[in-house]
């Protein structure tokens, strides 16, 4: 009786395990540089995403006006030539803008960085809304995804950008 005990506890792991491992079988960590709009790096962005599939995102900023700033993950992998390049918000289910919109939110949809007088800001946060392993919201699609920095603030709420103003920093996020 021990024996099968001992067995079906086995069991019971390996299969949690693979359970784990098929839910995470994309990139777990990521990451990317943010340069500013004369192209210098003005910080960087740290993503790892845990078993449970929460994306943890850390920001670090330098140099930026002081002041809430928007903050997105957008639709394509690139910034030059311009920060247009990188599309709208990461948004593969269709949903409107915001954290509190009802109709919403964006995969990319994420919380305010906020920058100090001194012009350094910081975003630890999580979301469940896009993941960095395989599946419909996964940032690593077909042409990949940018972070995003704006000028102003975001109003979670109005489609599709949230009046959070020009693009002030950007990086292309890739996998560690």
């Amino acid at each position: 009786m021990i024996k099968f005990l001992i067995a079906a506890a086995a069991l019971t792991m390996f299969v949690t395990a693979g359970e784990v491992s098929a839910r995470n079988d994309g990139a777990e960590h990521a990451s990317a540089v943010l340069v500013g709009t004369t192209g210098t790096q003005v910080g960087w962005a740290r993503f790892t995403e845990d078993a449970n599939g929460l994306v943890h995102v850390n920001v670090h900023v330098k140099g930026l006006t002081p002041g809430e700033h928007g903050i997105h993950i957008h639709a394509t992998g690139a910034c030059a030539p311009t920060f247009a390049a990188a599309g709208g918000h990461h948004n593969p289910l269709g949903h409107q803008h915001g954290l509190e919109n009802p109709l919403g939110p964006h995969a990319g949809d994420l919380e305010e960085v906020i920058v100090n007088q001194n012009g350094v800001g910081h975003l630890n946060t999580k979301t469940d809304l896009a993941t960095l392993s395989a599946g419909p919201t996964s940032i690593f699609d077909a042409d990949g995804s940018a972070l995003i920095i704006h000028a102003d603030p975001d109003d979670h709420h109005t489609d599709p950008t949230g009046n959070s103003g020009a693009r002030i920093a950007c990086g292309v996020i890739e996998a560690d």
